[in-house]
């Protein structure tokens, strides 16, 4: 069996674990009733896409990490706990393809929830909706679908990055309580701490506003923020916003590297050194 193979029969495993858990299948229903609801408050208002995509902005950002942490806190430290990556360790699996088979199966999970939630949310507020307001542009680059369909997008690498973070959290735990605190802290950081040093570090002057737009790529949080305004938001607007609220290829960056560390953490945490 190839390693790519061997990746995707972990994946499958943890899609099936998915779908069989009851309480993750409730968690997936009330997401997506959060945020189709909040789609359904949008409709017929003014602005169209653009209103839709302010709407759904932060309790998307708040959200999608409390779903990724029920998904995913008791991944690696449920099989660890159930003994079952002593078995997968008896399979010539590394720790490279279980952990990356984990994050594929768990990532494709939430992916289904968020991308299922946010398109029927678009349907919803697209029903009935008035004509774009006068702040927006009226061209080809106004408000669009193009303009969701970038914020879905850009949930997208979001929620991935934070997955893996998740997933990192329950690897390094050694107890179900440790990996219940441990990824509720991962989550707590990403949604508030990272946001609060920023405002900390602007207010105490620290920070100008010329740099503020770089080192909003510090925290997942922020550089999804910053790629929506920035990439999805900006665009549409008649009359360009006087500052850059972001950095795009650093915002986009970031989000990438906190996939890395989180995969990259999980593989080396899944079992111990030299063990293959």
């Amino acid at each position: 069996m190839r390693r790519h193979e061997r990746t995707f029969v972990v994946a499958d495993r943890e899609l099936r674990t998915v779908v069989r858990n009851r309480a993750l299948l409730a968690v997936a229903a009330a997401f997506f009733a959060a945020v189709v609801g909040l789609g359904g408050a949008s409709t017929g208002s003014p602005g169209g896409y653009v209103s839709l995509t302010y709407n759904l902005l932060v309790p998307v950002a708040v959200l999608v990490p409390v779903l990724a942490f029920a998904f995913g806190y008791q991944s690696v430290r449920g099989d660890a706990a159930r003994g079952e990556v002593d078995v997968i360790r008896t399979y010539p699996v590394s720790r490279a393809e279980y952990a990356l088979g984990v994050f594929v199966g768990r990532a494709l999970a939430v992916l289904a929830v968020v991308v299922a939630s946010l398109a029927v949310a678009g349907v919803v507020a697209s029903t009935g909706a008035e004509q774009p307001a006068s702040f927006l542009a009226t061209h080809s680059a106004g408000d669009t679908l193009a303009v969701y369909a970038r914020f879905v997008l850009f949930a997208v690498g979001y929620a991935l990055a934070v997955v893996a973070l998740v997933l990192a959290a329950s690897a390094v735990s050694r107890s179900d309580r440790e990996a219940l605190a441990v990824t509720a802290g991962v989550v707590v950081v990403v949604v508030f701490v990272l946001d609060l040093a920023l405002v900390t570090l602007l207010s105490m002057g620290f920070l100008t506003a010329d740099s503020v737009a770089a080192f909003l790529a510090v925290g997942p949080s922020s550089a999804f923020r910053g790629l929506v305004f920035e990439l999805a938001v900006r665009p549409a607007l008649a009359t360009p916003l006087p500052v850059r609220t972001a950095a795009p290829a650093l915002s986009a960056a970031g989000l990438l590297a906190w996939w890395a560390v989180g995969v990259g953490v999980t593989a080396l945490a899944a079992w111990p050194a030299g063990d293959e």
